[in-house]
């Protein structure tokens, strides 16, 4: 996947072979979106209102970490959120609530990670909207729902939409799949209300959107926990001197490297594909004192986990002007709740 996603970074021969297979896949975006905007395809309308953080490429941008963050928003404003996910590679078709001791091969790392995290219901299903019935139907106190993903999702009725983009990659050669990395058209993003550019480590590249907000988004965080005793935290201090390993199965795992680095951790790193899933022998390096791993990493790591491994936390700096956004616009929903 990786050499594919290198060419979507540039206009190559490559590109130019599968452009015509990208306009027929256009033409099927189009279409889709345009059945569901006439109310030929149904749109589910929830009782309460909806956000949906998802982005139109394909790979990580970081939108994980911005739910975490947009959870803890709502609650602390004394809303009762709940999360529903498609639970990428989970096994769980049928609506299901995940709880923080649930398996990530049944219903995927990033839920598994979100009902550690959130202290609010998480349910996962093929369908988000059938998922979000039923988180409501559980949890009848919950008064807004957060769509990790879904932006393409559109049987799902939604209030905000929120598109977060990759400051370093932006949106690649501008061209849909599978000549470019784009899942919808660039224009697209001039009909969300807000785009969060994900400007870890590197300055945000620029692009034209009409969207009538960006804000920006940071990583941040440098307390790392030990896996097998998560009470046990150091600093990036820690690990001077040391021979440390760090493995990333992320949409991007150069961010996390560069993290790291920037933390003024030395390591050799080990990047696996997105959502990779991870065995003993995976983290198993000769004379390493130390692995480090991302916390989506360490949800699927944590069954095998030893004395010297490490998980370094997700937390997020956010533009503050987005938090004003998002409750000025749940102030002015008109849903029953």
């Amino acid at each position: 996947m990786a050499w594919i996603e290198r060419h979507w970074q540039a206009r190559t021969p490559l590109t130019a072979l599968l452009y015509p297979f990208s306009l027929v896949f256009r033409a099927i975006v189009a279409l889709r979106r345009l059945l569901y905007r006439a109310n030929v395809l149904p749109v589910t309308q929830l009782p309460v209102p909806v956000i949906v953080v998802g982005n139109i490429t394909v790979g990580g941008t970081g939108k994980t970490p911005l739910v975490l963050w947009l959870v803890s928003l709502l609650r602390d404003h004394g809303m009762r959120p709940g999360i529903v996910s498609r639970g990428y590679r989970g096994k769980s078709g049928a609506p299901r609530p995940v709880t923080a001791a649930d398996a990530p091969t049944i219903f995927g790392d990033e839920a598994v990670l979100l009902a550690q995290r959130c202290h609010a219901p998480v349910w996962v299903g093929a369908r988000r909207a059938a998922a979000a019935q039923a988180l409501l139907a559980a949890h009848p106190d919950c008064n807004v729902i957060v769509s990790d993903d879904g932006l393409q999702h559109y049987r799902l009725g939604r209030d905000i939409e929120i598109a977060v983009v990759d400051g370093a990659r932006s949106l690649g050669n501008n061209f849909m799949l599978p000549a470019g990395p784009l899942r919808e058209p660039a224009d697209r993003l001039a009909t969300v209300d807000a785009i969060v550019v994900n400007v870890s480590g590197s300055a945000a590249v620029g692009f034209k959107t009409g969207a009538p907000a960006a804000f920006a988004m940071s990583f941040a965080g440098r307390e790392f926990h030990n896996l097998l005793n998560p009470r046990h935290k150091v600093g990036p201090e820690h690990f001077a001197g040391l021979e440390v390993h760090a493995v990333a199965g992320i949409g991007h795992p150069q961010r996390f490297f560069d993290q790291l680095r920037r933390l003024g951790v030395s390591f050799t790193a080990h990047p696996f594909p997105d959502h990779h899933a991870f065995s003993p022998a995976d983290l198993a390096f000769p004379g390493a004192h130390c692995v480090v791993m991302t916390e989506k990493d360490a949800v699927k790591c944590s069954i095998f986990a030893g004395e010297n491994h490490w998980v370094l936390p997700v937390t997020v700096d956010v533009d503050r002007a987005l938090a004003e956004l998002i409750l000025r616009r749940l102030r002015k929903c008109t849903h029953g709740s």
